[in-house]
């Protein structure tokens, strides 16, 4: 077993990042098809730390905008329940400012992860997807 090198950047390659969202079943819930959109998710986001396995992209974490929110973290379901998450996590918090909150929308067969590391449900989260229309309500 090769030891897992974290990498901080998102000079990453695109066909890479969705094959690793696609193996990691965080395919589900992003526009993988949508390479366009996938390109600018990891353009623009502030800060990505990744996993590697020797030249494989294993794992990653994508943080955006104020870097007090984690939105993704994916790993690879062959190297899943090795600590690649935790780490992830955790060297995603080292780059991050130490009053930062990570805030995650967890992948439904992922609930039971994230209490184990101390996050903590938020009752208080709300999503709209791009189909909606906020200005229809009123």
């Amino acid at each position: 077993m090769n030891p897992i090198e974290y990498k901080v950047g998102n000079d990453l390659d695109l066909d890479a990042v969705i094959t690793l969202y696609r193996e990691s079943t965080l395919g589900e819930r992003r526009p993988i098809e949508n390479r366009t959109v996938m390109k600018s998710m990891i353009r623009n986001a502030n800060l990505i730390v990744t996993a590697w396995d020797k030249a494989q992209l294993v794992g990653i974490s994508r943080t955006v905008t104020d870097f007090a929110y984690l939105a993704d973290l994916a790993v690879h379901q062959g190297y899943q329940k090795r600590g690649i998450g935790t780490d992830l996590i955790l060297q995603t918090r080292k780059t991050l400012e130490p009053t930062c909150f990570l805030t995650l929308l967890s992948a439904p067969k992922a609930n039971g992860f994230y209490p184990k590391l101390g996050f903590e449900s938020h009752p208080r989260a709300w999503v709209i997807g791009p189909e909606s229309d906020p200005a229809t309500v009123r």
